[in-house]
């Protein structure tokens, strides 16, 4: 007899991931064929989207054995001819995409890469940014968690939090709490409030998804300490999915809230 809470769980997948693709369909008001532009990117492999003044979301994709394939979600900051960017795509062949749009679409100089942890839909795709003469940094711990699983290895370290200059804006990346992982941090445009909360982050409706790596007992209050940290934020990108308001800090909060054990 079928395991109905499995079909009940694939279900759900399948209509996050189909929702996620008919946001970007409205958001950008064309079919998902290959198509370039300087505020949006739509192929296969890779979506690119202006979210807010200066900021654009990537979305590449991640074939996985538990969850099918996944939508994995960047951020980009940008300011007067400059940019940061958090998080790389999967691959190398498609972070050169993603790289060559942002020069020659957005005319930007790319400054740093931040990967926001040590999995692979944050850094798969390092080595290109590399090749390309562009610096890449990370949570210390990050560092050395890629090391050890032998992924690509960000060049810089930093401990609490980073703050990169972008124009005249500075953009952040910040080391609050353990949650998806124990090395997971958030970024932060002031300029826009814009906050890419990155894996720690759930799209509305999200399960808990990968818990390998987690912490689940400090997750919900991470959340808490993000959202009392960036109470201006009024756009926040998830690692997968949809991005909204802070209604995702709450949803997230909520989800892991019964593991807390402070």
């Amino acid at each position: 007899m079928p395991n109905l809470a499995y079909i009940q769980v694939t279900i759900m997948r399948k209509l996050h991931i189909f929702s996620f693709f008919l946001s970007i369909f409205l958001f950008c008001g064309q079919d998902a064929q290959a198509e370039t532009s300087k505020d949006s990117l739509v192929s296969d492999d890779l979506i690119i989207r202006k979210v807010a003044d200066g900021v654009y979301m990537h979305t590449c994709f991640l074939e996985t054995n538990d969850f099918g394939k996944v939508p994995c979600n960047g951020m980009i900051a940008m300011h007067k001819g400059e940019a940061v960017i958090f998080d790389t795509p999967t691959t190398d062949s498609v972070s050169a995409v993603l790289i060559r749009w942002v020069q020659n679409q957005l005319e930007c100089h790319i400054k740093a890469v931040v990967a926001t942890h040590f999995h692979w839909d944050c850094l798969g795709g390092l080595e290109e940014f590399h090749r390309q003469g562009i610096p890449s940094y990370a949570n210390k711990l990050t560092i050395q968690l890629a090391r050890a699983s032998q992924s690509p290895v960000p060049q810089h370290g930093f401990t609490g939090q980073l703050e990169l200059k972008i124009g005249d804006e500075n953009v952040v990346a910040d080391f609050i709490g353990e949650g998806h992982t124990k090395d997971n941090v958030v970024g932060y445009f002031p300029a826009a409030r814009v906050l890419f909360g990155g894996c720690l982050v759930k799209e509305l409706g999200a399960s808990e998804g990968n818990l390998e790596d987690a912490t689940v007992s400090h997750w919900a209050l991470t959340g808490i300490k993000v959202k009392a940290k960036y109470p201006d934020a009024k756009l926040i990108i998830p690692g997968h999915g949809t991005p909204g308001g802070t209604s995702l800090l709450d949803y997230t909060i909520e989800l892991f809230k019964r593991y807390r054990d402070d």
